[in-house]
């Protein structure tokens, strides 16, 4: 991971910085960032007390609770001020999910869907197609695609030395979101090299959440976005299969917000108070001041990942990723004209062979009409990972001096309190 942090001499940075250099990560030292006016702890929403849906999540309540999955960020956090074209500031970076070791020789069976299409996933033709994922997915922002997904071939050629000689070529899978709020866009500031870093430290285990990797420059709900995940695990009479769901969140308008069916975003900003829950439903949306809308304000996105094990084909899987989209919904979403909002679902329960010897193979196959707790879970996980990712989120200062804050934790436990009665 490529991070910045404020130019010291404390032996407190020196010591976290030789910590993380042990550990794989780089860094580079910039000017001090002005504080951040919100510098609560970050939690996330089961922290509050909120648990979202019926069934319960993994141990780590991430993508990686299923097993083989594995999940790499590099963050590029450098300069402050005007924007310079080409040259700064960068608020941006990559994240890459991995579905499983030497996934070109074990491919997943794969699905997707494109509920709005202003934004760019490559590599979904043949996804479609052929029914497999082959490769890691790389998450970055829109002007990096191609950067990101020469990097991802690197990577795959230095594993696979017979790519496009011996072997098969490759269609990587990039999906893209806009940072150009926060980021110097034009200057493409994710490397290749940046990228075969995210692969190479990609690991399974807890994940960084919130203004990491691909969400360092997102926004989402007119709030700092980003990175989020939860997962959940069905109970052993309904397959004891596992859902974990990564999001990219940079979608929404403020009023749209809603956590664990709560108006959030109508009454954040709101100083009115013993509001009824019937009034909430009406209170018209109500800038901060520190927020100033702009056209491209409903130009956002979200990448939503999905991986399972239970035993699903490319076509169940197409199902699933239906599904996430209600997950989206019930966050508040409509999913603007402007939107790009992909998914892509994966399931590592089955292995298909890359040049099967034999003219058949068997895959496990569950039922249709045992689907139901997987699309349960789907839902519920992809509504907290969004939720997760704007909780984890910390507030950002990019180009221009723009700043997007992060979410008031002591405001959102305020707002939640008034609904303790109907809140799950």
């Amino acid at each position: 991971m490529h991070v910045t942090f404020p130019s010291s001499s404390s032996k407190a940075w020196l010591l976290i910085a030789l910590m993380f250099s042990l550990g794989g990560f780089s860094f580079s030292w910039a000017e001090p960032v002005p504080h951040s006016p919100i510098t609560e702890t970050r939690l996330h929403i089961r922290d509050l007390g909120i648990k979202i849906g019926q069934y319960k999540p993994g141990e780590w309540n991430a993508i990686t609770d299923v097993p083989g999955v594995k999940v790499g960020h590099v963050t590029i956090r450098e300069g402050k001020g005007t924007l310079h074209p080409g040259h700064g500031p960068v608020r941006t970076g990559v994240t890459v999910i991995i579905p499983r070791e030497d996934v070109w020789h074990h491919k997943v069976p794969a699905g997707a869907f494109v509920l709005n299409g202003t934004g760019e996933m490559t590599g979904l033709a043949w996804i479609a197609e052929s029914g497999f994922l082959e490769y890691p997915i790389a998450l970055t922002n829109t002007l990096n695609v191609p950067r990101v997904a020469d990097g991802v071939m690197s990577w795959m050629i230095k594993q696979y030395p017979g790519i496009g000689i011996t072997d098969d070529t490759l269609t990587p899978v990039v999906a893209e979101c806009d940072d150009s709020r926060l980021n110097d866009s034009q200057g493409r500031h994710v490397s290749p090299e940046e990228v075969v870093q995210a692969l190479e430290t990609a690991a399974s285990g807890p994940v960084q959440e919130g203004s990491v990797g691909a969400g360092t420059g997102m926004v989402s709900y007119q709030f700092k976005g980003g990175i989020g995940t939860a997962s959940r695990v069905l109970p052993p009479e309904k397959g004891g299969y596992r859902v974990g769901v990564l999001v990219n969140a940079n979608h929404g308008r403020r009023h749209e917000l809603t956590i664990a069916g709560v108006p959030v975003g109508r009454l954040y900003n709101n100083k009115a108070k013993n509001i009824s829950k019937e009034e909430a439903a009406t209170i018209p949306f109500r800038l901060s001041k520190a927020f100033r809308p702009e056209k491209r304000q409903d130009s956002g996105s979200i990448i939503i990942i999905v991986a399972t094990d239970a035993p699903v084909d490319a076509r169940q899987l197409v199902r699933l990723s239906r599904r996430a989209t209600i997950g989206l919904a019930r966050t508040g979403s409509i999913s603007h004209h402007g939107s790009g909002d992909f998914v892509l679902a994966f399931s590592t329960a089955n292995s298909i062979p890359h040049y099967p010897k034999d003219p058949t193979f068997v895959m496990t196959h569950l039922a249709d009409t045992h689907l139901n707790p997987l699309f349960q879970a789907t839902v519920e996980a992809t509504e907290e990972a969004i939720v997760n990712a704007l909780l984890q989120a910390t507030t950002v200062t990019g180009r221009d001096g723009r700043q997007f804050e992060a979410i008031s934790i002591n405001k959102l436990r305020s707002i939640l309190a008034r609904y303790s009665d109907v809140i799950p």
